[in-house]
């Protein structure tokens, strides 16, 4: 058993030596260096070489008129008179901001708050290459935060970057930000996908949000957030910061949606959005667990309009859903997100809830409900109105205008320098009372826009406020 014994311990001693041998020395001085960079070191340069040249700088120029009072700067006077009496003074605001080439045609997305500002605007991009051109606004959409442009008076081909499918993308996936922050240059940087399907970060009822840990900061807004493959994963739109810069919170969002509005503007079809005929409100933990739910997450039908596409399904009051085409959802917004990114015309599946049993609908995707010749007034005359284009509320036109109410009157529009855009009236507002009159419908309103009072007592609704007013007649 010794002679055994030592004979283990000898090859074991052996092994050792074996396995200590390669660092020696000696052994060190005979390593060679890797036989190319690739080898050495992971490096993004190949994807920063395909991606780049099709991320380009917006440059917005525009001339704005503003009033300034004489009695700006006297307290008495000024807080008396205003603007009323301001004479008219034009002034320069710029933007600066990033944007994608989608197209060899020269067609480019980027955020609608980069190239929306007041008066008219000149707008440039910059290439990586340094060739500059003028652009003009295809499409301006205010709810998603994107707007397409088109490079004018160029000729032949540009670097354009493909969209991948966001829906393919997992936290964890490397990504990479590319804009032009604060104005220094077109810079890279790198992190990765910290959370999908984030809601919570604008008040669009359809906007869904990809969070990265990539460095995104003043003046990324409009530039790409693409994978490994180097195609598009999504258009960086926010950060979550308190100071202004990168705290490593930031959004894209997501190519499935960026795709849907550019597709739009390039067939010149109109945006529309689909509706779904359903009010719908988020699942507190009070609801899920009166509700039976294994989680606190779906959107709960509160009601459903007759002669809609829910309607049509079998939704009900009470119904919870929790998914549409299979992908989970968590509050009412991610049903608008995934029925904007199925597209009208189409169908989608919805997992729903009702009274504890699990059960799947099919939901036709449909536009909303077009406005009929006696719901819409352009209105004129001597009234605080004069100049308003007004509309009957319907489910529609309140999901279009973002709007809660179901009854009564909408500001669809106000004409420039009319007596209703004098007064501050905006798109938007709710028109709720004249005099001791609810307003419900157009015919409310024109019977008493008839009056002729020497006051007029003016109830509207903008936003969560109730504005109350009196105008002279």
């Amino acid at each position: 058993m010794s002679g055994l014994a030592n004979a283990r311990r000898g090859v074991l001693v052996g092994l050792l030596s074996l396995a200590i041998l390669p660092w020696t020395p000696a052994a060190a001085q005979r390593r060679e260096p890797p036989p190319s960079r690739e080898a050495a070191q992971y490096s993004f340069a190949p994807i920063v070489k395909k991606a780049a040249p099709a991320v380009v700088n917006v440059y917005v120029r525009a001339r704005v008129q503003t009033f300034v009072s004489p009695f700006a700067q006297d307290p008495v006077f000024g807080r008396l008179f205003g603007e009323r009496f301001g004479l008219p003074q034009e002034r320069i605001q710029n933007s600066l901001g990033s944007g994608v080439i989608v197209h060899p045609d020269g067609i480019i997305v980027t955020n609608t708050h980069v190239v929306k500002v007041g008066g008219t605007a000149e707008i440039k991009v910059a290439l990586a290459d340094r060739r500059e051109f003028d652009a003009k606004i295809v499409l301006q959409d205010e709810k998603s935060d994107l707007a397409v442009l088109r490079i004018e008076g160029a000729d032949g081909r540009f670097p354009y970057l493909e969209f991948e499918d966001s829906d393919r993308a997992e936290v964890g996936d490397l990504v990479l930000a590319i804009g032009n922050p604060f104005g220094v240059g077109q810079t890279v940087t790198s992190g990765i996908i910290s959370a999908l399907g984030r809601t919570e970060v604008t008040q669009s009822e359809a906007q869904v949000f990809i969070q990265t840990d990539a460095a995104i900061n003043p003046g990324n807004s409009g530039g790409a957030l693409v994978d490994m493959a180097g195609r598009v994963l999504g258009i960086n739109t926010a950060i979550f910061s308190r100071s202004g810069g990168s705290h490593g919170i930031g959004f894209a969002i997501p190519s499935n949606l960026v795709k849907v509005i550019v597709d739009s503007a390039i067939s010149g079809r109109k945006l529309e959005r689909p509706w779904l005929g359903a009010k719908l409100d988020s699942v507190t933990r009070e609801l899920g667990e009166a509700l039976a739910l294994d989680r606190v997450v779906g959107a709960l039908v509160v009601k459903v309009y007759e002669h809609s596409a829910a309607a049509e399904a079998g939704l009900q009051s009470g119904d919870v859903i929790v998914a549409v085409d299979g992908y989970e959802i968590a509050d009412p917004r991610g049903v608008y997100y995934r029925l904007t990114t199925r597209g009208i015309g189409k169908q989608c599946s919805l997992d729903v809830v009702r009274k504890g049993r699990k059960m799947t609908v099919a939901l036709p995707v449909r536009a909303p409900p077009k406005a009929g010749r006696d719901d819409v007034r352009n209105l004129s005359g001597a009234h605080p109105f004069d100049g308003a284009r007004v509309a009957n509320i319907m489910p529609g036109t309140a999901a279009e205008l973002g709007v809660e109410e179901e009854d009564g009157v909408v500001i669809l529009s106000v004409q420039p320098a009319s007596r209703s855009a004098r007064l501050g009236f905006r798109t938007g507002d709710i028109i709720v009372q004249i005099g001791r009159e609810k307003i419900d419908t157009i015919g409310d309103l024109e019977a008493q826009l008839k009056e002729r009072p020497r006051v007029w007592q003016v109830v509207v609704k903008r936003g969560n406020q109730l504005l109350q007013l009196q105008l002279s007649g």
